[in-house]
C-alpha cells in the first residue's frame, strides 16, 4: 500500500510540530498548513488522504475550510478545538467533518481516530459483503469506487457518511440502534453518540431524499434507532 499523507492545518506551530513527529512515527507523510488558505492551497498541489483541521485559524476558519473542502473532495476531516461544547461538535460535523477532538488531547488518541478514519477509508468497509454493489428502490451504492448515486445522478458523501448508508444498505429492514451505527462505523465504544450519528444522519437523508422530512430511504424508529426502507 502507498504511503499515506495526512494534512495538519493549525496556527498553532508547536502544535503542529508536535502532531507531525508522531504521525511520522507511524509512518505517514505530513505536509503542514499554518490558515486554511494554505490548506485549500496545497490540495490543489498534494495528494492528501486525511486532514487534521483546527477551527480557529487567521485568514479561513477550519470551518469555513472544511466546507470548502467538501465542495470538491471526500478525504477523511478530523476537527480541533479548544471548545468542548456540543454545539461546536454539532457544527463542524455538519458542514463535513468526520471526526472531532478537543484540545488539550492525548497525542495518541488521536493516531488512533487518524487511523481509524484511514482504514475506513482507504479499505472497502463492506462488511463482508461480496458483491460491491448495492441498490434499494433507485438508490445505488459501489464499495469499490466508493460511489453513490439516486436515480443515476451521483450524490457526493463523505467517507462516515459513506459507511452509514453502506451499513444500512446491506440490511434493508433491520432497525439498528444509535449505539450499534456508532460501534460498527466509527469502530470504538459508543459513548455520547447520539448527537454524533443524528447529525450525520440528518446529512445523507438531505444529500440523498428528495424530501428529507419525509424520507424515501432512512427511516427512523422512535426509540429505538434507525433502518434502509426496504
Amino acid at each position: 500500500m502507498e504511503q499515506l499523507t495526512v494534512m495538519v492545518a493549525d496556527d498553532d506551530q508547536e502544535i503542529r510540530e508536535g502532531i507531525s513527529i508522531y504521525l511520522k512515527n507511524e509512518g505517514f507523510l505530513v505536509v503542514g498548513a499554518a490558515d486554511g488558505q494554505e490548506a485549500l492551497d496545497l490540495l490543489e498541489t498534494t495528494q492528501v488522504h486525511l486532514v487534521i483541521m483546527d477551527i480557529m485559524m487567521p485568514k479561513l476558519d477550519g470551518i469555513y475550510s472544511t466546507f470548502k473542502i467538501r465542495e470538491k473532495r471526500n478525504i477523511p476531516i478530523i476537527m480541533l478545538s479548544a471548545r468542548s461544547e456540543d454545539s461546536d461538535k454539532i457544527h463542524g460535523l455538519s458542514i463535513g467533518a468526520d471526526d472531532y477532538v478537543t484540545k488539550p488531547f492525548h497525542p495518541m488518541e488521536l493516531m488512533a481516530r487518524v487511523k481509524s478514519q484511514l482504514r475506513r477509508y482507504v479499505m472497502l468497509g463492506d462488511y463482508g459483503q461480496s458483491s460491491h454493489t448495492l441498490e434499494i428502490d433507485g438508490l445505488r451504492l459501489d464499495s469499490e469506487s466508493k460511489t453513490v448515486a439516486v436515480d443515476g445522478a451521483e450524490i457526493r458523501l463523505t467517507p462516515t457518511e459513506f459507511n452509514i448508508t453502506e451499513l444500512l444498505m446491506q440490511h434493508p429492514g433491520r432497525v439498528f440502534s444509535i449505539g450499534e451505527i456508532y460501534e460498527r462505523v466509527w469502530r470504538e465504544p459508543a459513548y455520547n453518540a447520539e448527537n454524533i450519528v443524528a447529525v450525520h444522519i440528518r446529512k445523507i437523508r438531505e444529500k440523498i431524499e428528495a424530501d428529507p422530512k419525509n424520507p424515501r430511504y432512512v427511516k427512523v424508529v422512535w426509540g429505538i434507532g434507525y433502518k434502509m426502507e426496504k
